[in-house]
């Protein structure tokens, strides 16, 4: 697999690149890096979301973080920001979670939190391969009364309900809202949630069957959610990934609300009355050119990492501040959450709505999106890093640069996750924009496969 670790966590096709095998050495050198400095017995937090191996694979996790002495507590299913909230709330020595997010079924993950809740640095994760290529060396394991077990909890979910709504508690009495929970982690806490806060909740895709997550729904596949939207005269809709630390929405006339627009709606008005920290926004080189100039035009600084919500997170951390994301959804309110969680930016979002009584549509009037195209180029995954390796592709981006120089930008990046090489390009002209990243595609495609 090359690197283990990518943007988030280790990823791969389940039981052929991220087998059971990998997944206790995984538990086993995670367990022992992550609680190596603790006195007492440590204890590790591990949860999944819905698809068919995250079981398989969780129970082998769970058997290496046992092997090396460390007990484990299984909440089953939840999202992501649940796992982050409840490793802090409890104080265990660390979260685990496994589920490739927005990826189809046949992929599987597996992600660390620390005991305070946030994503790895680079340099534990390195330490954390390390052991497992030099086959787990110097580590002892413990026999007899040593060895860890495994307690099971159902009732985690409630809590991290309870959390959300506690941390926005909005009344949403007359608001219709149509939620894709993406057959995934979601599927009863944000329903249960908008639910208790009074809101009209009409849910698709909340039935996971262990092989249907983000099929055609979700977060990655809003056509469905925005028809239905338009046919239920709902006021907005909400799409989850499959482990719902992302949120994309969809305005009372169908049309898709993304991440950069979700934060300039929440942002400006948590900077109009006075919580949005160093008035500051933390955004990736992906966030699209009006996001910018909607911050210079309404006095918002919006500082840009390289893509990957943990490393928003790291400089929100630096910074002090109380708001960052990305485009693609993962928003993370840092007084609230330590990582990406969609139920609180929906609740976050629907706020906004009720307290200056506007449509969605209306809101998202606060930035203009600039068009941009992506495109993917699928390529071998030891590969993706080393795209300007090649002399052909390296000339015609160049190219590009020039073609769009103070137009508008062309950005090409190896997929943190996922065997692609992606080409986005923004400028005024969408049908040339598309033109250009497709060909640029297609070339970066074929002659790195």
């Amino acid at each position: 697999m090359g690197r283990l670790f990518g943007t988030d966590g280790v990823r791969g096709v389940a039981n052929e690149e991220l087998t059971p095998v990998l997944a206790m050495q995984l538990g086993q050198a995670g367990a022992y890096v992550l609680t190596k400095e603790k006195e007492h017995k440590p204890t590790i937090m591990v949860g999944c979301d819905t698809r068919i191996s995250s079981d398989m694979l969780a129970n082998a996790l769970m058997a290496g973080a046992c092997s090396v002495g460390a007990n484990c507590v299984y909440v089953g299913v939840l999202p992501t920001p649940a796992i982050a909230y409840l490793t802090r709330k409890y104080k265990v020595d660390a979260g685990v979670v496994v589920s490739a997010s927005h990826n189809p079924v046949e992929f599987n993950g597996i992600k660390f939190f620390d005991g305070n809740g946030y994503k790895l640095p680079d340099a534990l994760e390195d330490e954390i391969e390390a052991l497992i290529h030099n086959g787990m060396k110097d580590v002892k394991f413990p026999t007899g009364a040593s060895v860890g077990k495994i307690k099971y909890r159902t009732d985690a979910r409630e809590e991290y309900i309870n959390h959300s709504i506690k941390a926005v508690n909005v009344d949403l009495r007359g608001l219709k809202i149509v939620v894709d929970c993406a057959e995934g982690a979601s599927y009863y806490t944000s329903i249960e949630a908008l639910k208790e806060l009074g809101g009209e909740v009409v849910a698709i895709h909340n039935n996971p069957d262990g092989t249907n997550i983000n099929a055609n729904c979700g977060s990655t596949h809003m056509e469905e959610l925005q028809a239905r939207v338009v046919y239920e005269k709902a006021d907005i809709g909400l799409a989850f990934d499959g482990d719902a630390d992302r949120l994309l929405a969809v305005d009372e006339l169908g049309n898709v609300v993304d991440g950069d627009q979700i934060m300039a709606i929440v942002g400006n008005h948590m900077k109009n009355q006075g919580k949005l920290k160093g008035d500051r926004i933390i955004a990736t080189i992906m966030s699209n050119l009006g996001f910018f100039l909607m911050g210079e035009r309404n006095h918002i600084e919006i500082q840009q990492t390289k893509v990957g919500d943990r490393y928003v997170l790291e400089r929100m951390k630096e910074v002090g501040a109380s708001l960052g994301g990305e485009q693609s959804g993962h928003i993370i309110f840092l007084d609230e959450n330590t990582t990406g969680d969609g139920l609180l930016s929906a609740l976050h979002l629907l706020q906004v709505m009720v307290e200056t009584k506007e449509s969605l549509s209306k809101l998202s009037e606060i930035m203009e999106v600039m068009p941009q195209a992506l495109v993917n180029a699928k390529v071998p995954n030891h590969k993706k890093e080393n795209y300007m390796d090649y002399p052909e592709i390296a000339e015609a981006i160049a190219k590009l640069d020039n073609k769009f120089a103070g137009e508008g930008r062309v950005l090409i990046r190896p997929s943190g996750t996922e065997p692609k090489v992606r080409v986005m390009i923004e400028g005024k002209d969408k049908k040339q924009i598309d033109a250009e990243a497709k060909k640029l595609a297609e070339l970066i495609q074929n002659i790195m496969l």
